[in-house]
């Protein structure tokens, strides 16, 4: 997966603003064997695609006039009103060294508790594994389909990809099947409202009484 990104200068807050006017992300590419992080500006349209289809892939980011590099998003800075992407950082990375990466959990199926009119709570949403570059997966599937009410499925339950190894504890849980919420009909609501008011008038008479 490519990016195309060009250098830029160290600018000003206006002039980042104008860069992001005209359809630009400031960003930075670091990395140990860098001297200095290197300012750089990729397309917001092309950003925008890949962190909602891909956002923690490793990329071959093209820098126009320095050649490629492969990397990893690091840092998404965002509007905290808008959402829109402020600055972007890059970790360039070496293909034959291991690398530590959140992937995205995927539900698989449906479990047998939800048949049952339970609700699947997905406790975690991605989990920070360590692997090399090549074998970073887009996501992990989670296989709920044998989960009963009040079961729960831990690190340890999941089916990891071959070289990718988990770095949260195995009793950690991912997700778990909460009980149903019983729904209570008018006549039961209206019955227990009558009751309420039927121990309050006794109360009162009791207050009354002893006064």
């Amino acid at each position: 997966m490519t990016l195309k990104a060009e250098t830029r200068a160290t600018t000003s807050r206006g002039e980042l603003r104008k860069l992001r006017k005209n359809g630009r992300i400031p960003g930075v590419v670091y990395g140990k064997d860098r001297s200095a992080p290197t300012p750089v500006a990729v397309d917001a349209k092309e950003l925008e695609a890949l962190l909602r289809s891909h956002p923690h892939a490793v990329l071959e980011l093209d820098i126009s006039g320095d050649g490629k590099e492969n990397v990893l998003l690091s840092e998404v800075q965002r509007d905290s009103m808008s959402r829109e992407v402020l600055h972007i950082d890059f970790h360039k990375i070496n293909m034959n060294e291991s690398i530590k990466a959140p992937v995205r959990l995927e539900v698989s199926g449906k479990s047998a508790g939800e048949k049952e009119g339970g609700m699947l709570q997905l406790v975690l949403h991605e989990i920070e594994v360590e692997c090399l570059p090549k074998n970073l997966p887009d996501s992990i599937p989670l296989e709920v389909e044998n989960l009963q009410v009040g079961d729960s499925l831990t690190v340890a339950d999941i089916q990891f990809p071959e070289g990718v190894k988990p770095l949260m504890d195995a009793d950690s849980v991912v997700a778990s099947v909460l009980a149903p919420q019983k729904e209570i009909s008018a006549e039961e609501a209206d019955a227990i409202d009558d009751a309420a008011e039927e121990n309050a008038s006794q109360a009162k008479s009791a207050r009354l009484v002893e006064g």
